[in-house]
């Protein structure tokens, strides 16, 4: 089984700046060795899976948001964060994200995060 990580090349466009960075993480985490491509790829499908079975049409737009969660169930289940810390963190990120003006940088401040 082939266990290279596939290289980007003219044809890859991201939708937006989030979905370049989730990306960029997965690459990162699997080039520092805490998962396999296999199981990478096993990962982001079982996401896909899971969410064709709620019979909501997915018109192609939808591939990072399981790419997202398919990263969150990785790093979930390697220990590298639990559910509950990612949860405070996305918290965190729309708590700043609904206090900074548009068009702006979120900063993530540490009342943001909370205990």
């Amino acid at each position: 089984m082939n266990d290279a990580v596939p290289q980007p090349d003219d044809t890859l466009v991201f939708r937006e700046p989030w979905e370049a960075q989730a990306f960029a993480i997965v690459v990162a985490l699997h080039q520092q060795g805490l998962f396999s491509w296999s199981e990478w790829s096993q990962a982001l499908s079982s996401q896909i899976a899971a969410a064709q079975t709620t019979q909501i049409p997915d018109n192609g737009e939808t591939y990072y948001q399981h790419w997202l969660a398919a990263l969150e169930a990785i790093v979930a289940a390697k220990g590298l964060s639990s559910r509950e810390e990612l949860t405070r963190y996305q918290r965190a990120w729309e708590h700043a994200a609904h206090r900074t003006p548009h068009g702006m940088s979120i900063d993530l401040q540490p009342e943001d995060i909370g205990g």
